[in-house]
């Protein structure tokens, strides 16, 4: 069995606990505007096209099978409407201006990958990640991973939104030893509008998970003019307030995936804002008179349930 993936990367600090490899999985039922990997929300290939490292060999015209490259008057031109992403620009343009986005992987090709850092796992306490995207959309594949993983008695995390029917979730719960969980908006209504989430089945699956018996980490995305509310915040800290859950995290929006929109000729939504430390601080600080460990920015606030 192949997974489709966007990207594998190695000393990974912010995805669990330690040093982890975090695979990244291509495909994403949910749309938030401030998507920070807009290149995991297709599931097909993409083109990325970087103009400031093209060296204008025309290497790429005379490969495109479709004509979606043209030098004109020395200078490369690059029609993404005309592209069907088969990756032939990208395989010859050996200055990377083109690089093909997506690729498929077995199992046997992660944990390879994965049994190169057992050193910093074992340092660390660290482990894989299995992110995107949204894992759980590959779910049999997923299923796979964490099997060999297990075997090879590696830690193992799978970042999700729970955004998923329950039976993607079910066989995957004896399987991981860590769930890290995104609840981004206490609102229904604002969070279908917004990213397209069904918040009553994710507080389902969150429930599911509890009762399984695996830790979880619950982490909320924050942006200004979207959930940058105390009482939104505090509402999100209490559906979070269940047996399993080691911390919650609040993570600020930031704006550094703004080239990769450009480079995939992909619109980008900038409804929303970075929302202020001071900000962030306070929110931190609602969600803690709920919960006993509430992270923010490498600091802990907590309390006791109320």
């Amino acid at each position: 069995m192949l997974g489709r993936l966007f990207d594998l990367q190695k000393f990974c600090l912010h995805d669990g606990p330690g040093i982890r490899t975090t695979v990244f999985f291509k495909g994403c039922d949910n749309r938030c505007p401030w998507c920070h990997n807009p290149e995991s929300l297709s599931g097909r290939p993409q083109i990325k096209y970087l103009p400031a490292n093209c060296i204008g060999d025309g290497a790429c015209v005379a490969a495109c099978p479709r004509g979606a490259h043209s030098l004109a008057q020395g200078a490369h031109r690059y029609d993404p409407t005309l592209c069907t992403a088969c990756g032939a620009c990208a395989e010859v343009c050996y200055a990377g201006a083109m690089v093909r986005v997506g690729y498929e992987a077995s199992p046997q090709d992660i944990l390879q990958a994965a049994l190169r850092d057992v050193p910093f796992y074992q340092t660390s306490g660290g482990g894989v990640t299995f992110s995107g995207g949204e894992p759980l959309l590959q779910s049999d594949f997923l299923a796979q991973c964490l099997r060999l993983c297990r075997q090879a008695g590696l830690h193992t995390a799978v970042e999700t939104a729970l955004n998923v029917p329950p039976e993607a979730l079910e066989p995957i719960l004896p399987l991981a030893d860590l769930f890290l969980c995104d609840l981004k908006h206490s609102d229904d209504d604002v969070l279908r509008r917004v990213c397209g989430i069904d918040g009553a089945r994710v507080r389902a699956n969150l429930s599911r998970l509890s009762a399984s018996g695996v830790p979880f980490w619950v982490r909320t995305p924050v942006a200004e003019g979207f959930n940058a509310c105390a009482d939104t915040i505090a509402a999100l800290a209490r559906q979070a307030a269940l047996p399993g859950l080691v911390l919650y995290e609040l993570l600020p929006l930031h704006t550094y995936a703004q080239v990769k929109y450009e480079t995939l000729h992909m619109p980008a939504d900038s409804r929303f804002t970075p929302p202020a430390a001071q900000t962030m601080e306070q929110l931190a600080a609602a969600a803690g008179r709920w919960l006993p460990r509430v992270v923010y920015d490498g600091k802990e606030f907590g309390g006791s349930s109320k």
